[in-house]
C-alpha cells in the first residue's frame, strides 16, 4: 500500500525480517548470547519483560543460531499448560506417542532426553513461552523436572519466557523459593530509549530499501513518547503512520502528522 509510494522494496515494519536483517542492540544480542551459553551449558534461565519488548523474538534468533545436528529445539506456548499437556507437547515434538499417565509420560520424557544427549550427542533445549500464566503446579512439575539427575548435570536446557509479572506474581514469591534457586541466568528486555527508538525506525527502513529520511526528528520523538520505546508498539504507530503519509502524499512525516494518527487510530 505505501511501500511503493515511498520507494521500498520491503515492508519494514513486519514481523518476519529475517534475523541477520533485525535491529541487534547491544541489549538484544547479549540476551541471546546469554540463551546459547544456556544451551551450551544445559543450564536453567528466564528471560522477562513487558509484553512486545522481543523476548519471542530472541528465541526465534536462538533457534537459528544453534546448529540442528547438536541441539534440538522444544517450543511450547500454551496459555492453560498443565503438567500432562507439558509432557504430551513436549513427547509430540519428539516424535513420540505419549502415554496418557502423567508418569509415564514422565518417564518417556526422560528416557528419551537422556539417550538423546548420553547416545546421540544432542542437547535438548526446551523454551516455555508466556511462562507469566503458568500455575504454580506448572512451576512445581519444572522444579520436578530439573531434578532429573538428582542435581548432576541435566540432559536438558531449560529457558523459562514471560512478562513482568513472571517475576512479581510468580517466581518473586516465597512459595517459588525453590525454583527461584535454581535459576542460572537471568535476563530482562528493556523499552527502548530514545536513541534506540530513532535507530530502530532508521534501520527498518534502510532494511526496506529507503534512500531518505521518512520521520522527521520530531516525529520520532512523538513516537517514542506514546510507545514508551516498546518495538512492537512502534512498529504499529509507524506502519499506521505510512500509510497515512501515502494516502496524504507526504514524502517527510512531520510530528504533526503522527499526532493525527495517535489521535485518530490510537486514542
Amino acid at each position: 500500500m505505501y511501500e511503493s509510494f515511498y520507494d521500498l522494496s520491503k515492508t519494514p515494519f513486519s514481523r518476519d525480517i529475517p534475523c541477520k536483517d533485525l535491529y541487534l542492540t547491544p541489549e538484544f544480542s547479549e540476551v541471546v548470547k546469554r540463551m546459547e551459553y544456556v544451551a551450551k551449558n544445559r543450564l536453567f534461565a528466564v528471560i522477562s519483560g513487558d509484553c512486545g519488548t522481543g523476548k519471542t523474538t530472541a528465541l526465534r534468533c536462538l533457534s537459528e543460531r544453534l546448529d540442528p545436528h547438536t541441539y534440538k529445539m522444544l517450543y511450547i506456548s500454551e496459555s492453560k499448560l498443565t503438567p500432562t499437556n507439558f509432557y504430551r507437547l513436549l513427547l509430540e515434538q519428539l516424535g513420540i506417542l505419549p502415554k496418557w499417565n502423567r508418569a509415564e509420560a514422565k518417564r518417556q520424557l526422560q528416557e528419551k532426553l537422556s539417550v538423546m544427549y548420553a547416545v546421540d550427542n544432542i542437547t535438548t533445549v526446551c523454551v516455555v513461552d508466556e511462562s507469566h500464566l503458568l500455575s504454580f503446579e506448572m512451576l512445581e512439575e519444572i522444579r520436578f523436572m530439573l531434578n532429573m539427575k538428582f542435581d548432576s548435570i541435566s540432559p536438558i536446557a531449560l529457558i523459562l519466557a514471560g512478562q513482568t509479572e513472571l517475576w512479581e506474581k510468580r517466581l518473586g514469591l516465597q512459595k517459588c523459593a525453590a525454583i527461584r534457586q535454581r535459576i542460572d541466568i537471568q535476563s530482562t528486555m528493556n523499552h527502548y530509549d530514545r536513541s534506540l527508538t530513532g535507530g530502530f525506525i532508521k534501520h527498518q527502513l534502510r532494511y526496506s530499501g529507503a534512500e531518505h529520511d521518512i520521520f522527521t526528528e520530531e516525529a520520532i520523538s512523538r513516537i517514542h513518547e506514546y510507545s514508551t520505546g516498546i518495538p512492537r508498539v512502534i512498529s504499529k504507530v509507524c506502519t499506521n503512520v505510512l500509510i497515512y503519509g501515502a494516502q496524504n502524499r507526504f514524502r517527510l512525516i512531520d510530528d504533526h502528522a503522527v499526532a493525527t494518527v495517535l489521535e485518530c487510530e490510537f486514542s
